[in-house]
């Protein structure tokens, strides 16, 4: 049974610390991890399947993370980073397929706003987390499977948390990505998990790795039995309405998890309102450059025509 630690605190409901989220999530996710069939991992054969199908192909029998072995996460935390790493594989593997594999959730929280120095390089604060999905190393099923996961989230009240897409004409922090998914708890909101449709399929994340991910819509699904960590009941109450949602990435076409047997997909999790990206200051330049630019030839034109106008004015005929 994995304990939940941290330091002692007291009671901050509109300012969690980085250690509160930390914990938190430490004292979530092993529970998650180990509770219903539904949480999976899915793979699906691609063959011969058009892009943009749904679902991406005939499914292979999902992973249930509930029959996962996981690693003691104490032997993976960094106090340093503020991070913990989950490393699991199925107890029953009778094909082999993560005998050399494994698939890890890394959570980490943060002291102060920025962006991690690999994309997508999602905005954050120091009142969000982050989740880091990988799977490494496992043999695919088919010779193009496609990967994903089932989420399932809290809901308030009888319906489903909000999702809504923004668009960006900024791409510095993710090349060729002009989206941002979020999902809402409430109108005010109350909490939020954030991310970019992208995933990527080598370990260095350049843009030639980038694969598309896909969001279904949600549905409310059966209740999860919640963990009875005071944190976790402080934060969530008696709430028992779920619903989820697949992530798929990927394409029948192009860089996809069979490159390198590796995909990692990352999100935010906070409270409150979820962080708002600025415009780079690349774009900011580009755009100053292209909106400058008219006005300084109009102004030069002005000038021009100004200065003629006296010249002309000038001018005196010699008889």
């Amino acid at each position: 049974m994995l304990r939940c630690w941290g330091p002692h605190w007291g009671w901050v409901p509109w300012a969690p610390t980085p250690w509160l989220l930390l914990s938190l999530l430490v004292c979530t996710v092993p529970f998650g991890l180990l509770g219903e069939e539904t949480r999976q991992l899915l793979e699906f054969d691609s063959t011969n399947v058009s892009e943009g199908t749904q679902p991406p192909g005939k499914p292979y029998p999902p992973y249930s993370l509930a029959k996962f072995s996981w690693n003691n996460v104490t032997n993976s935390l960094d106090l340093a980073t503020l991070s913990a790493i989950f490393r699991g594989h199925p107890v029953d593997d009778p094909t082999g397929a993560f005998a050399n594999g494994s698939l890890t959730f890394k959570v980490q929280a943060f002291s102060r706003s920025g962006r991690p120095a690999q994309p997508p390089r999602l905005l954050h604060t120091a009142d969000v987390c982050q989740v880091e999905v990988a799977l490494v190393g496992a043999s695919p099923r088919g010779n193009h499977s496609l990967f994903g996961l089932e989420v399932a989230t809290l809901g308030q009240g009888p319906d489903c948390p909000s999702v809504n897409e923004q668009d960006s004409i900024d791409d510095e922090y993710a090349p060729a990505v002009f989206q941002l998914n979020r999902l809402l708890w409430g109108s005010s909101p109350s909490g939020f998990m954030q991310w970019r449709p992208v995933a990527f399929s080598q370990e260095q994340r350049a843009r030639e790795s980038a694969l598309a991910c896909q969001a279904s819509a949600l549905h409310p699904t059966l209740a999860y039995p919640l963990p009875h960590s005071p944190i976790v009941q402080a934060f969530f109450g008696s709430q028992n309405n779920f619903c989820a949602f697949n992530l798929t990435f990927g394409a029948p076409t192009g860089p996809g998890y069979w490159d390198q047997h590796y995909l990692c997909w990352s999100m935010l999790l906070g409270i409150g309102f979820p962080p708002v990206d600025s415009f780079s200051p690349l774009v900011l330049g580009i755009m100053a450059v292209a909106l400058g630019a008219p006005g300084l030839m109009f102004l030069g034109g002005g000038l021009f025509l100004l200065l003629r106008h006296k010249q002309y004015s000038e001018y005196q005929s010699i008889n």
